[in-house]
């Protein structure tokens, strides 16, 4: 095995890229739970947001359009989950297990003909300055446009959660709805628009899987992000820069072992494919085995129906 192969600028490089999907589905899901409401469906959003984004930017030639598209299929997606859950009041796990088996059902019916096609690909923005920089500039300073979006939706959710009213209404929806609702606030209204957001982030988190990692449509290719994405909101324990080191750890964990595999390491590679999920589990259990503090970070109402006549 000769470790001198793998790059450190080029392996930080490929872990950015590689969190970027997860971490878009994440951080919208972070919203959607902090609103009191559990949507396990974003791994059906995340695959008809892949296969929607590239059917648009293959049709249209346009990648923005691509991605707008997926958002919009997301968000669309998600809006029939908040439907049946916020008005119709079905079991919110259910719910979002049947929205994940419809979209990875959707997904393989819309991309049947376009199996082998390929797409091109984002081009990388060459930040004047910065992105020449010797080390830095081709590890931090050369991505594509939605790398560096990605990491300013997190801040963008960690100051809107922090500083702004809405933030604050959002998280009282979350931490009591009924408290909410009996100073006014339209809890229904709160919770479908959350849902739509984290809808549309994990729309494209998709595309970014089937536009530019790959970039082309294979069914499934999304294997198991989605629930990874899940899998971070509870490992950052709510928390949206917590979220950010999450995504960026499994992110490392998954170009790691390829690296590692390039590299020469023959042995144990079925086990080495499996380390991101593993780990995921692992953090998971540690997380859940402190049951004080893990009832003390989620939202007082997660998973909870809200009937406004009660």
């Amino acid at each position: 095995m000769d470790l001198s192969s793998i790059s450190p600028v080029l392996l930080v490089a490929s872990i950015m890229v590689s969190a970027t999907p997860i971490l878009l589905a994440a951080i919208g899901e972070l919203v959607v739970e902090k609103s009191g409401v559990l949507n396990l469906g974003v791994e059906g959003m995340m695959i008809t947001g892949a296969v929607v984004g590239f059917v648009a930017a293959i049709n249209s030639g346009s990648l923005m359009l691509g991605f707008a598209m997926a958002a919009l299929a997301g968000a669309v997606l998600s809006l029939s989950f908040g439907v049946l859950t916020q008005i119709f009041l079905s079991n919110q796990v259910a719910t979002g297990l049947g929205l994940t088996l419809v979209g990875l059902g959707l997904s393989s019916l819309i991309g049947k003909p376009y199996e082998g096609m390929k797409a091109a690909s984002l081009p990388k923005l060459d930040i004047p300055l910065l992105g020449d920089l010797p080390i830095l500039g081709r590890m931090l300073f050369s991505h594509d446009f939605m790398v560096y979006f990605s990491l300013f939706l997190v801040l963008a959710v960690w100051a809107f959660l922090k500083y702004t009213r809405a933030g604050l209404i959002l998280r009282a929806v979350g931490e009591s709805h009924d408290s909410a609702h009996a100073l006014g606030y339209k809890v229904v209204r709160v919770r479908l628009v959350a849902i739509m957001f984290g809808g549309a982030c994990a729309g494209l988190g998709g595309a970014y899987l089937s536009l530019v990692r790959v970039p082309q449509w294979t069914e499934g290719m999304t294997a198991g992000a989605g629930w990874i994405a899940l899998a971070i909101v509870v490992f950052a324990s709510w928390r949206a820069g917590r979220v950010l080191i999450g995504a960026y750890l499994f992110g490392g964990i998954t170009v790691l072992q390829l690296n590692l595999q390039a590299a020469g390491l023959t042995w144990g590679v079925q086990y080495l494919s499996m380390s991101p999920y593993l780990i995921t589990i692992i953090v998971l259990v540690f997380i859940s085995s402190n049951r004080s503090r893990a009832s003390h970070d989620a939202p007082a109402t997660l998973g909870k129906t809200f009937h406004a006549t009660r």
